[in-house]
């Protein structure tokens, strides 16, 4: 993407790992709506920089190995971290490598994983299990943006969860909280063909009635639009917890009573990104086969078809989960 609007696939010269970095061949590399965002020049110019390869989601193989790198070997299929953290700052000695005073991320200010090969800092590199499937480990990404937020909203059993918002990041945002044993996880969306898709992921129920929007133990607001964090906010119990995960475009507001958050004396949380910590534990459970991310896929497109796969993200007939590009038919670059 040279800038915003100019969406081409280009030829460039294969890549060679520096000292402490790996080349990697993607797989599957998924597309999402902040991919539109950057396509459409809409993300915040702080967290973008053109031209770039888009591509934060992504798995593949180890193809080439720089010097001092120990741990992985070429042909280890392997994910990476997209926010590369600086490791020094305040914040990642902390452990909150999501705020690095440095920000730097695949796809949108370093060159992404729509492409036959990427180079990354080995230190983010995450070789994974033998079992796992490429396809599940392209959604570590969003996974682990989800298990970043459940972090910090700390869900307790049998809570009542209400999810909002039908999307990628709604879908496994359900599928995460079972891993806290949940009485109920409730899916409010606007697609009633998603419905089959959260039931999969495991959504006690799904329905595109706002009315049941209330008296929730935890509250996760997925959808990104203002209306959604004010629904979120109103949809919690006295002392209940709303964790907004969604992200709105630059600039949008939303308005709530003045008394309300302490009159009912409500938790609030909002998460960026994910850590290295989150990453670390969303492969774990990767490893372990207590997670199965990609359920979730609907769409799968070769490379060379991303206008139909930005056009599926679009308008979609039926359910629609992650919308993925595969690179595994490409040519060997080397």
């Amino acid at each position: 993407m040279e800038a915003p609007g100019r969406l081409a696939l280009l030829q460039r010269d294969s890549l060679e790992p520096g000292p402490g970095e790996v080349v990697i061949r993607p797989a599957f590399c998924g597309l999402c709506g902040t991919d539109v965002e950057l396509r459409d020049g809409l993300v915040d110019p702080a967290f973008v920089r053109y031209p770039l390869t888009l591509g934060h989601e992504w798995s593949g193989v180890a193809q080439a190995i720089g010097t001092g790198v120990a741990g992985i070997a070429p042909g280890d299929r392997v994910v990476a971290e997209c926010i590369i953290p600086c490791g020094t700052c305040g914040p990642c000695r902390s452990g909150a490598t999501n705020v690095c005073t440095t920000y730097a991320e695949l796809g949108f200010t370093h060159e992404g994983g729509a492409s036959d090969e990427v180079v990354v800092p080995a230190r983010v590199v995450h070789v994974l299990a033998p079992a796992v499937s490429l396809l599940d480990a392209a959604l570590v990404e969003p996974t682990s943006v989800v298990m970043r937020g459940l972090d910090k909203a700390t869900p307790e059993p049998g809570e009542r969860v209400l999810v909002i918002g039908d999307g990628t990041i709604g879908l496994l945002a359900a599928h995460l909280a079972g891993l806290w044993s949940p009485a109920e996880i409730v899916m409010l969306g606007r697609r009633p063909e998603q419905a089959a898709l959260a039931e999969t992921v495991g959504a006690t129920a799904f329905t595109t009635d706002d009315g049941v929007a209330q008296d929730f133990d935890l509250v996760i607001e997925a959808a990104g639009v203002p209306a959604a964090m004010s629904l979120a906010v109103r949809a919690a119990r006295r002392g209940g917890r709303v964790l907004l995960l969604g992200l709105p475009p630059a600039g949008q507001t939303f308005e709530l009573p003045a008394d309300l958050l302490v009159n009912n004396d409500l938790t609030v949380a909002a998460s960026f990104g994910y850590t290295s910590a989150a990453w670390s534990k969303v492969v774990q459970l990767l490893d372990s086969g207590r997670i199965r991310p990609g359920q979730i896929v609907t769409h799968r497109f070769p490379l060379g078809d991303y206008d139909k796969a930005f056009a599926a993200l679009a308008h979609s007939d039926g359910a629609r989960g992650k919308v993925m590009l595969e690179l595994t038919n490409l040519p060997p670059s080397r």
